[in-house]
């Protein structure tokens, strides 16, 4: 069956698979980079003096890199293991849920970041207000703007 776009299902679903691994490419690339600041962190001595509370919240940005590590790599591994498969449809389907848990996970660990760093620098007034305004960014740009967009659409 041939679409409006002229395309084949099969043609269509390759497209699809192609643009979200290329979608993830833009995503991890921010990622890496947060993991790696994070990972450097650790061994400083100004990290060995943090208070427990400092530490914690450092360790949860570094588990919510991780999970979003995992979640936005998951759908390339799934593709390279099932791309033989006729699968091609699930994987864009369970993939895209992956990829917006895994941008939600980017999001909660970058504002986790922006927090602690703001408590380090200008306490933890600062750190509350930093990190609800940096939630709140991506929330907007990343969750609710699609939205209106694509509420004024054709």
């Amino acid at each position: 069956m041939v679409e409006h776009t002229g395309e084949t299902k099969n043609e269509r679903l390759t497209r699809n698979v192609s643009e979200l691994l290329q979608e993830l490419r833009v995503a991890q690339a921010g990622v890496q980079i947060l993991f790696g600041f994070l990972l450097t962190v650790v061994f400083t001595d100004e990290f060995h003096e943090a208070s427990g509370f400092e530490k914690s919240v450092h360790l949860t940005a570094v588990l919510l890199t991780v999970c979003s590590t995992v979640l936005l790599t998951a759908p390339a591994a799934w593709h390279r293991l099932l791309f033989r498969t006729g699968n091609r449809e699930r994987i864009l389907t369970v993939g895209n849920r992956s990829v917006l848990v895994g941008l939600g996970c980017l999001a909660a660990a970058i504002s986790t970041t922006v927090a602690l760093i703001a408590k380090v620098v200008f306490g933890p007034i600062a750190m509350t207000i930093l990190g609800v305004v940096t939630t709140v960014l991506f929330l907007v740009m990343w969750f609710i703007v699609p939205k209106t967009i694509d509420r004024n659409g054709d």
